[in-house]
């Protein structure tokens, strides 16, 4: 695809960017990069919506209930 280049640069087609919320851009020797970025990291969305397992101190002594007790 070929667009013309303005005095306020290029349009990318919307097509291309369906779903999208937020991309970066970047020069890359003589390439222009465009990366679509994710606008919040899943990581940080652990434990939005909890369960109750009857275990007090899941939150805190994860990695013993995960991968056992150590023996």
């Amino acid at each position: 695809m070929k667009v013309k280049v303005t005095e306020q640069g290029v349009v990318i087609p919307k097509e291309l960017l369906e779903g999208v919320q937020e991309v970066e851009i970047r020069k890359e020797n003589n390439l222009i990069v465009v990366i679509t970025t994710i606008k919040s990291d899943p990581i940080f969305e652990m434990g939005m919506n909890p369960v109750s397992c009857g275990i007090p101190d899941a939150s805190e002594q994860a990695d013993p209930y995960i991968y056992g007790s150590g023996e």
